[in-house]
């Protein structure tokens, strides 16, 4: 009998693959961790919430432009290859912050600023959309099988770093610049930085090595490649990953990127306090992704997803609540953390169970497309419902609207087949995947078994 040694995790295609994600993240979250100093920059004077509207609004917007991202992008990651789409994605991130760290202020050319703003979160849109997909693609098959759960967390490790640099430098900048001076001009800083570090992650990119899984695809020429008609073949993995996504992305930009707007406009915390509070909070979660991806790789994905469901569906309205009336940095901390382990059960593996859901020929737009419309339709929402809900003085309605997605999802979770073991490559269908080994201490050792066979 053969043994197979357990494959290395390969690091290089890892980072590879994360550290871009980071930088899209990075631009992708600024914009909403600084919009309460370029709300009124964009917009005529007024009610502070409803400025936070209209920049919530077009936050959304560039959400609606993710399912277009994820086709395009996705057939494009398909046909050409997840390097050539990664190379892509971060370009067109590059070119957006930009746009928006040069956009004119409604002073200076009314709502012409307002329009460059709407222009630059439609490209986002396009590119996170594209982005996801080749992301946990790319992680997923550059990865052993009994490492894939490991190797994919990193994705919502680099999502959540892209935050944390975006949150320290607020931090930063809150603490050497003055109000006045952060509302005026100092919110283009973050969107500088991110021009700057995409441009380095295009050259870095450039050296990847395209995925063995997706090379041996390639020489399949008798076969489409990324079309919706081969991706519709597989009708029921895709609104799977809308369902199973629907639960997930509202919980996970409830916690993060509307997380720091909560605890200042409905719990009354300082601004600073609450984005320190983000801060810690996203640096632990960030910690635990992997640990949660290693234990999915050993007892599967479906326990991590069902856990998150119970959860969020059953503690999201208490937590939210209590959320509400906290008084101090510890409090707030404590039940911020809860809300994130609770979702880590979602974000450590839901990138490699949808790669694994589709084969390779149309695995990026299997992946980006539904996910896409899931997260525009319910992820890039949620901030505005939250807000939409506190603007008409029920503010609790939108706890219970979370639940309700988990709910929805939980159902899914319960009903779904389990992916740890596909087969991705003809090799790995040759071969089981190696399994981390699991020493157990025999109950007894008798003397002919120490000699061995025939020992007198």
């Amino acid at each position: 009998m053969t043994t197979h040694a357990p494959a290395r995790t390969p690091w290089k295609a890892v980072l590879g693959g994360s550290i871009g994600n980071l930088v899209e993240w990075y631009d992708w979250f600024v914009y909403s961790s600084f919009a309460v100093y370029f709300a009124s920059s964009f917009f005529p004077k007024g009610n502070a919430t409803a400025q936070l509207l209209n920049t919530a609004g077009i936050f959304a917007v560039g959400f609606f432009m993710r399912p277009i991202g994820g086709w395009l992008l996705g057939r494009y990651a398909d046909r050409k290859g997840r390097k050539a789409a990664l190379t892509l994605t971060v370009t067109l991130m590059s070119a957006s912050a930009l746009l928006i760290a040069i956009a004119p202020t409604y002073a200076a050319a009314g709502y012409f600023g307002a329009a460059v703003l709407l222009v630059a979160r439609l490209l986002q849109g396009i590119s996170v959309g594209g982005e996801y997909a080749a992301s946990a693609t790319y992680l997923t098959e550059a990865t052993p099988a009994g490492k894939r759960g490991f190797a994919s967390s990193f994705q919502y490790v680099s999502m959540t770093a892209g935050q944390l640099v975006g949150l320290g430098l607020q931090i930063i900048l809150q603490n050497t610049m003055t109000e006045e001076a952060l509302k005026s001009w100092g919110w283009r800083i973050p969107f500088i930085v991110g021009a700057l570090a995409a441009a380095v992650v295009f050259y870095l990119r450039r050296n990847l090595m395209e995925t063995e899984v997706f090379d041996e695809e390639e020489k399949e020429v008798r076969r489409e490649r990324g079309t919706l008609r081969q991706l519709f073949t597989h009708k029921r993995e895709f609104f799977l990953v809308i369902a199973l996504t629907m639960g997930g992305t509202v919980a996970y930009y409830t916690y993060t990127t509307y997380l720091t707007k909560y605890l200042s406009n409905t719990a009354g915390l300082e601004k600073t306090t609450a984005t320190l509070v983000s801060f810690c909070a996203l640096f632990i979660f960030m910690c635990v992704q992997p640990l949660a991806g290693a234990l999915s790789d050993r007892i599967g994905r479906r326990p991590l997803l069902i856990t998150f469901g119970f959860g969020s569906m059953l503690g999201t309205v208490p937590l939210m609540t209590a959320l509400s009336g906290v008084t101090g940095f510890w409090g707030a901390l404590l039940l911020s953390l809860t809300g994130l382990i609770i979702i880590t059960g979602y974000t450590s593996i839901n990138a490699v169970v949808k790669a694994e859901l589709f084969p390779t020929h149309v695995r990026a737009l299997g992946v980006a497309l539904p996910y896409a419309i899931a997260n525009a339709l319910f992820g890039g929402t949620a901030e505005y419902v939250a807000l939409w809900f506190k603007d008409s003085g029920i503010e609790s309605g939108f706890y219970w609207y979370v639940s309700a997605c988990a709910a929805v999802s939980l159902v899914v979770y319960f009903t779904m087949r389990e992916t740890r073991d596909a087969a991705l490559s003809s090799r790995e269908q040759a071969e089981p995947p190696a399994r981390p080994r699991v020493r157990r201490r025999p109950r007894f050792r008798d003397e002919t078994q120490e000699r061995g066979p025939g020992a007198t």
